[in-house]
C-alpha cells in the first residue's frame, strides 16, 4: 500500500456526501500500489506520474474514473461513458459501499489493467476538429468575417473543439446564434472558450 497524501486526507475530511465510499476506494486504489495526487481539486493516482484514475462524487453517485477506460476491455461491463462527447474517460459509478466493497477485486483488475494500458503507451484515437461539425450559426458568421475566421483558425485544436462543441450542442437555432455572438470578440482576441 502506498502512502497517503496529505493534501488528499484535507479534501476527504471536506468530503460530506460520499465520505465512506470514497474512503472504501481510495484504499483500494493505494492497495493496488499507484500514487496518490490532488488533482483538479480530486484525489488523482498516478503511476510513473501518469495519471490512471481519479475519485470523485456527484450529487447521486461516486465514481472511479479511468483517464483512457475507452482502452480497458471491460469484461463486466460496468464502465459508464459519462455523456457520448467523451472520448477517452470511462467511470464506474457506485451509489453505496456494499457495491464497492463486492467489486473490490474487479476494480483491483480494472486499475491493475489501466497501468498496463498505460506503461505500454497506448494511446485513443481522439476526434479532430475536423471531425466536428461547424454549426451554421458559426458557419455563417466565419463566411462573412475573414478576421474572424483567420482567428479562429489561429485557435489551438482544443480550443477550437471546446467552440464548436459549445455552439453546436445547443439544440435551437436562436441558442446558437446567441451563443456565438456572445464568444465572437472572446475569438478575435485569440480567447478559449474559458480562457
Amino acid at each position: 500500500m502506498t502512502a497517503k497524501n496529505a493534501r488528499v486526507d484535507a479534501f476527504f475530511k471536506r468530503e460530506k456526501r460520499w465520505p465512506k465510499e470514497m474512503a472504501k476506494l481510495r484504499t483500494i486504489v493505494l492497495e493496488v500500489g499507484l500514487n496518490e495526487e490532488l488533482k483538479w481539486g480530486q484525489p488523482c493516482y498516478t503511476s510513473d506520474k501518469r495519471n490512471i484514475v481519479l475519485i470523485h462524487g456527484f450529487k447521486n453517485y461516486c465514481a472511479l474514473l479511468f483517464f483512457k477506460g475507452a482502452l480497458l476491455k471491460d469484461p463486466k461491463h460496468i464502465l459508464i461513458q459519462q455523456t457520448e462527447n467523451v472520448q477517452a474517460g470511462r467511470q464506474i459509478r457506485f451509489t453505496n459501499i456494499q457495491e464497492i466493497i463486492k467489486q473490490t477485486p474487479i476494480l483491483k483488475a480494472y486499475i491493475h489493467e489501466a497501468v498496463v494500458v498505460e506503461k505500454k503507451g497506448l494511446k485513443i484515437k481522439m476526434k479532430q476538429t475536423a471531425d466536428f461539425k461547424v454549426p451554421e450559426e458559426f458557419r455563417r458568421q466565419l463566411d462573412t468575417n475573414p478576421a474572424l475566421e483567420r482567428a479562429f483558425k489561429a485557435l489551438t485544436p482544443g480550443r477550437q473543439r471546446a467552440y464548436l462543441f459549445y455552439f453546436g450542442n445547443a439544440k435551437q437555432s436562436p441558442t446558437r446564434a446567441v451563443r456565438v455572438e456572445k464568444y465572437l470578440p472572446k475569438i478575435l482576441r485569440g480567447k478559449g472558450l474559458d480562457d
